[in-house]
């Protein structure tokens, strides 16, 4: 018996698939964290001292150094979804700005009212709030980013979920710098890291086993 009426059929019954665009990709996501973003500003999220915080260089030191974060890391998730492109040196450079941006917070945190106590400092009640939010606020990028790695073709797994992780977190944490009342560097260096790093493992651990082909 000839298999060709059958592979005829099987042919005949395939439709066209849309060809994802590295563009497309960015409005996808970029759509999902403003949707998220301006939610959170229109339901109150923001602190109560937002006029006075937006004249301390600590508030806008976070808020810049997340968003950077935040927008070269999924700048670099989305590239990997290519198969011909590694995410490794991305992730090299997202690290090394990390870097930069905490050596940048280290002269704001220097001029903070006479060195407090370290752990007056942390604040480690505030800090697990903090942490629980920002987890709470990476869930939607997460689950964006996710879905574009099963549409796409990424060759580094791993790699691609520990860079998607790492957006969706600091995606997450810049959202987050709206509400937080505290903006000592040393605070945001500790537990900003902390949400970060959670959200990164997780993913990394859960990406490649629910984005199999």
């Amino acid at each position: 018996m000839s298999d060709e009426p059958l592979i005829d059929r099987l042919a005949h019954e395939l439709t066209p698939v849309s060809r994802r665009t590295a563009l497309g990709d960015a409005l996808v996501i970029g759509g999902i964290g403003l949707v998220e973003l301006l939610l959170f500003l229109v339901l109150g999220g923001t602190r109560p001292d937002m006029p006075e915080a937006m004249g301390h260089a600590g508030f806008w030191w976070k808020l810049v150094s997340l968003g950077s974060i935040a927008l070269t890391s999924c700048a670099v998730a989305l590239l990997s979804l290519d198969p011909v492109r590694s995410p490794r040196r991305g992730l090299r450079l997202v690290l090394a700005l990390v870097l930069l941006c905490l050596a940048a917070g280290w002269p704001i945190g220097a001029v903070l009212d006479g060195w407090p106590s370290l752990l007056n400092r942390l604040d480690w009640r505030s800090g697990v709030q903090c942490v629980f939010k920002m987890v709470l606020l990476s869930i939607p990028p997460v689950l964006g980013l996710g879905v574009l790695v099963q549409r796409g073709a990424p060759t580094d797994r791993n790699g691609t979920a520990w860079i998607a992780g790492l957006a969706a977190a600091s995606w997450g944490a810049f959202v987050f710098v709206f509400a937080c009342p505290i903006d000592d560097p040393l605070y945001i260096a500790v537990w900003y890291l902390v949400g970060c790093g959670a959200v990164s493992l997780l993913t990394r651990l859960a990406l490649p086993l629910l984005t199999r082909w």
